[in-house]
């Protein structure tokens, strides 16, 4: 099994903004694996499904963003998986809006949901899919930006090319995973 969590933050004023990129992702795969995220566990909604042939625990926590590290932590701990088992997908400022980053390990970046998860499991050994957001003009714009709301055109442009790119390498990584273990 994985546990494939998208980092956001809680409630409809953050529904469609750029900080929420990994909510929106969840919600697409919940959603064609025919499941609603709606069971509160670990401080998160989740679901478990399957989807693409793999069996997932889909996890979006309900704290805010920057205290995302105890809902992973529960879960890995109740499902005794290995961190490499665990796939976060989030937001990344130093990416062009739309590109698909996919690594293993590594800092937070200055990212507080991330920095919040390697402070919980004290460990680095999880996979992270970035998704692109860009930067604003002016570094004291960007709590602001991230934020903000997609336009339609961006909103749209997820839709059709990132969102495909990043769930074709959650599925790469899901096998990647598979692969490594059974060695």
């Amino acid at each position: 099994m994985f546990i494939l969590v998208g980092l956001g933050n809680p409630g409809g004023n953050y529904e469609n903004t750029r900080h929420n990129i990994g909510f929106m992702l969840i919600d697409q795969i919940a959603a064609e694996s025919g499941v609603f995220l709606s069971q509160n566990r670990f401080g998160a909604l989740t679901a478990r499904t399957r989807w693409q042939g793999h069996d997932v625990f889909l996890m979006k926590p309900q704290e805010y963003m920057n205290l995302s590290g105890n809902s992973v932590q529960q879960a890995l701990s109740f499902f005794k998986l290995d961190e490499e088992e665990l796939i976060v997908v989030f937001d990344d400022l130093d990416q062009a809006p739309g590109a698909v980053k996919t690594r293993l390990g590594g800092g937070h970046g200055g990212h507080n949901g991330i920095r919040d998860i390697l402070d919980k499991l004290s460990s680095d050994k999880f996979y992270r899919v970035k998704i692109g957001i860009g930067k604003p003009e002016h570094k004291s714009a960007t709590a602001n930006w991230v934020l903000g709301k997609f336009t339609n055109s961006e909103t749209e442009f997820l839709e059709k090319e990132s969102f495909p790119l990043a769930k074709t390498r959650l599925l790469e990584t899901m096998k990647q995973i598979l692969k490594k273990k059974n060695k």
